[in-house]
């Protein structure tokens, strides 16, 4: 398998133990393994540089997995 297949299994792994269809800003933390958090996702989001799709109930804003997985392993690579 090469590189760019081993990150998509990856990321792919995480949204299969994902307990929901959206992750909430807050628990963004937990969901990426702590690669991420909610407020350089916040600043991300500000920027225009974070996920083009979010929600937002009341104050709290998540992400739909998918769109989220396909966001990460675009911003993402294997190191040697």
């Amino acid at each position: 398998m090469n590189a760019q297949t081993d990150l998509h299994r990856y990321f792919q792994e995480l949204a299969q133990k994902w307990p929901s269809s959206f992750v909430a800003r807050e628990r963004i933390g937990e969901f990426s393994g702590g690669l991420l958090s909610p407020g350089r996702m916040a600043n991300l989001d500000s920027q225009g540089q974070g996920p083009l799709e979010r929600v937002r109930v009341g104050r709290k804003v998540a992400y739909p997995v998918k769109p989220l997985i396909q966001w990460m392993l675009e911003r993402s690579e294997i190191l040697d």
